[in-house]
């Protein structure tokens, strides 16, 4: 499984607006019921909902200023995600108690356990490299942060 199999261009946002961690969800949530032809704008409560839900498990901000913000949601026919940036960070509530840059939500069918851990293992496994988080956060468009990203993901 490739990080480029299920994000594009269009799923990531080079600079988030948000300022807290709930607004973080609520900005991937948003911009990922405008890019996914399988969400509309009439699931953006039932994607923050799972998004908060898993939240309120523990906190998906793993360590290194990457968050992982994911859950599972009824009705999706594969994996759906989106990637965005914040720069300066944000607390997100990570393990290392480190501000969080990098998040990448992540969505997966109810039933579909092995999908989803694969994806994210993946995420885990590509963003573990200080120097590609570093080049992943210098990446000024989409489209630049979409290359960095297939680049590294060729390698593995």
């Amino acid at each position: 499984m490739k990080i480029v199999d299920f994000i594009s261009p269009d799923r990531i946002v080079p600079q988030l607006a948000a300022l807290h961690k709930v607004e973080v969800l609520k900005e991937l949530a948003a911009h990922l019921v405008r890019v996914d032809p399988h969400l509309s704008e009439a699931d953006l409560g039932r994607v923050v909902d799972v998004l908060e839900e898993r939240e309120r498990l523990a906190s998906t901000g793993i360590s290194d200023g990457v968050a992982i913000p994911h859950g599972k949601l009824a009705g999706l026919n594969g994996i759906t995600a989106v990637l965005g940036l914040k720069r300066e960070g944000l607390d997100f509530g990570a393990l290392d108690n480190q501000p969080s840059s990098i998040f990448v939500m992540l969505l997966a069918p109810e039933n579909s356990a092995g999908m989803h851990l694969k994806a994210l293992a993946r995420i885990s496994q590509l963003f573990k490299d200080p120097a590609f988080r570093r080049r992943v956060l210098e990446g000024t468009t989409a489209a630049d942060i979409h290359s960095i990203i297939a680049d590294e993901d060729s390698r593995f």
